[in-house]
């Protein structure tokens, strides 16, 4: 199973293609909810993913950090565990 940083046993660019995977299922799924909960998007992101890889709940927190850099995603700020997709 992956783990959250994939130990170096995966190549760079499968490594490199697994985050364009995990970004493109948050943006995607998030597109569709609006707002979710971090434990419902991760547990979402990795049934959608499964057929391909299981990514480790590290890896899918750092590619929705990622996102939240750069302004796909902003956490509610009622509760800072829901994320907000912005449009």
């Amino acid at each position: 199973a992956a783990s959250g940083t994939m130990g170096g046993a995966v190549p760079a660019n499968v490594e490199e293609d697994r985050r364009h995977l995990v970004e493109a299922a948050v943006v995607r799924i998030m597109k569709a909810r609006k707002a979710l909960h971090h434990n419902d998007l991760i547990a979402e992101v990795t049934r959608q993913l499964s057929v391909r890889f299981v990514p480790g709940p590290q890896f899918v927190k750092k590619r929705i950090e990622s996102l939240i850099e750069r302004e796909y995603l902003e956490r509610d700020d009622g509760d800072r565990r829901v994320y907000v997709y912005v449009a």
